[in-house]
């Protein structure tokens, strides 16, 4: 360390620093004789204010303490896809033990096979390719390229060959390049501008992309109370979402959770190469069990990660298990260091807070000219189901999509259990957009059309209760048994079924006609004379069960079913 210090005080994770010169916000520290690991958070004429990223216990007033004159950072580099770290990018999968001192451990040195791409000479500037690391069986590969705060002539370029991390494989007008870098964990990495394409992120699960769709580079949270299924959605999106490159987020949450994902992910085979989908995944974890301060590191450490890989123009996308937990780290650390509280306790920057992390989503050119992408997803687990609370009313404000899961809803075992009456996104207007422009012209309609007769079947459902089903005139009661149809046959999916857990796009469209036609051939059926009661007794069987007996991109096979049983519907008109 730069800068010796001593401790004057501690508090659980807040410790009070005297001596170190010149002290700045954020600057890394280390404290004890373990040299536990931490960021200042404040200065207070001579005394610096840090929080601690590691159990506290032991230290003393007079402990040793030093600052070491730059910001906490985290070391980016090829081999961090399939590894399992904390909130500090420091790995657990080979650690002897994941709680306790361990300093600022860094990923391990590895080798990697290095094809360089560019020639000496070659005038170079933030973000040009210098080279790749390929990756086995088609992943993605990893390009090396300039830093961002460097240009100039390249002076020098290995040839092809096996190379360790920390190997200079190239010099740009007398500096060095290694594979790995440092980056400061709570700067944004910069870029050259934003994307205006929206296009969708398609998750595989229907009612998101055909409800309440987001775009690539955008956010989005899932808000909802204890057992309503947030974590197993989101697990969803891990598995099925069409990112290059996954961060999931175990944000306080219950280590066995994590554990399960774990397990999940490396026996899931992934689409694109038939290998695990933990070679494309990393996983920052931490658990309910470990130093709460980390939780709040992690997020920004995340991100950090998701704009390195954005850099190499991929798709990154955030997962984060839940920000209510990062919330509570930051309302346990000022209620420590004397913040005047705000709402409920919390700190009054919150805002500010929630909308530093979500506004680093986007589509963006990058420094290269790549398209790159960051899409953030975040669960929100309110007391009670409060959606008012702090943390679920700010988030709402900043994300362009709200996944709302509802309790009855979860507790009539119907998953995923988003509402559709308190779910919402702000994308679904330029969605439309792409679709008509590119692939499905039809998609606005049938999502209008989805929309209307939910709304009025969740209407005519309370009046139902209280005249009674038969009191209603046919075209109302057509509306009801449609809108059960749409719950049933398409709004509903298994994740534990190899035909369901994910819906291509053609297959949610032919789902979707499918609903709609047969509400269409009833219309048609009844005003030819049939009572309501004979429409309403006719087996919809084979359509509730379409999703469950057809493959996950079996659009002809939904379409072959739906066609008959129109097709019987059409033969009870006399």
């Amino acid at each position: 360390m730069e800068k010796p210090g001593v401790i004057t005080r501690v508090n659980g994770p807040v410790v009070h620093i005297n001596g170190l010169q010149a002290p700045t916000r954020f600057e890394y520290v280390v404290v004890g004789e373990a040299e536990l690991p931490g960021e200042v958070l404040a200065v207070d004429h001579e005394t610096a204010v840090a929080q601690i990223y590691e159990y506290t216990g032991g230290l003393r007033v007079g402990d040793p303490a030093g600052a070491a004159g730059h910001p906490l950072t985290v070391r980016l580099g090829p081999g961090l896809l399939g590894g399992i770290y904390d909130g500090l990018l420091r790995p657990l999968d080979d650690a002897d033990e994941f709680i306790g001192p361990r300093g600022l451990t860094r990923p391990a040195v590895t080798d990697h096979d290095f094809e360089p791409e560019a020639l000496p000479g070659t005038e170079m500037g933030p973000g040009d390719i210098i080279g790749r690391i390929a990756r086995p069986a088609g992943g993605i590969d990893h390009l090396v390229v300039v830093p961002p705060d460097l240009a100039g002539t390249l002076e020098h370029i290995v040839e092809p060959g096996r190379y360790r991390s920390s190997a200079v494989i190239a010099t740009i007008d007398g500096n060095d390049v290694t594979f790995t870098s440092e980056w400061a964990l709570r700067r944004a990495r910069p870029y050259r501008s934003r994307n205006p394409v929206r296009e969708p992120f398609r998750t595989g699960q229907r009612v998101l992309d055909v409800l309440v769709p987001i775009a690539k580079g955008n956010s989005a949270t899932v808000i909802g109370g204890f057992g309503e299924g947030k974590t197993m959605l989101l697990e969803q999106l891990a598995k099925w979402g069409d990112a290059d490159v996954i961060i999931y987020v175990g944000c306080g949450e219950r280590g066995n959770e994590l554990t399960d994902l774990i397990s999940e992910l490396g026996e899931l085979a992934d689409p694109r190469t038939g290998r695990s989908l933990m070679e494309r995944t990393i996983i920052l974890a931490n658990t309910s069990n470990m130093p709460v301060m980390a939780r709040e590191a992690s997020i920004y450490t995340a991100v950090t990660i998701a704009e390195y890989y954005r850099d190499m123009g991929y798709h990154a996308v955030i997962i984060a298990d839940s920000t209510s937990r990062w919330a509570e780290a930051q309302r346990e650390l000022a209620s420590r260091t004397g913040a005047i509280p705000a709402e409920e306790g919390y700190p009054a920057d919150l805002p500010a807070s929630l909308a530093a992390f979500y506004q680093r989503a986007g589509r963006v050119d990058t420094l290269g000219g790549r398209d790159g992408i960051v899409t953030i997803v975040t669960s929100v687990s309110p007391p009670g189901g409060d959606v008012t609370e702090p943390v679920a009313a700010h988030t709402q404000r900043f994300v362009q999509a709200v996944w709302s899961l509802d309790r009855d809803l979860a507790y009539a075992r119907h998953y995923p259990a988003v509402s559709w009456r308190n779910s919402f996104s702000r994308d679904r207007d330029a969605i439309g957009r792409w679709h008509a422009a590119n692939d499905d012209p039809d998609w606005v309609t049938r999502n209008v059309r989805l929309n209307t007769l939910l709304g009025e079947a969740d209407r005519l459902q309370g009046i139902a209760d209280l005249v009674g089903l038969t009191a209603l005139p046919t075209d109302e009661r057509l509306i009801l048994l449609t809108g059960r149809n749409i719950r049933e046959a398409i709004l509903q999916q298994s994740a534990l079924s190899d035909n369901d857990a994910f819906c291509s796009p053609a297959k949610q469209a032919a789902l979707t006609e499918a609903v709609l036609q047969t509400h269409d051939t009833a219309t048609t059926v009844a005003a030819a004379g049939v009572p309501a009661s004979v429409i309403e007794d006719f087996d919809y069987t084979a359509l509730l069960r379409a999703k469950d007996i057809t493959g996950p991109d079996d659009a002809a096979g939904v379409e072959a079913i739906a066609q008959r049983l129109r097709a019987a519907l059409q033969e009870l008109a006399p």
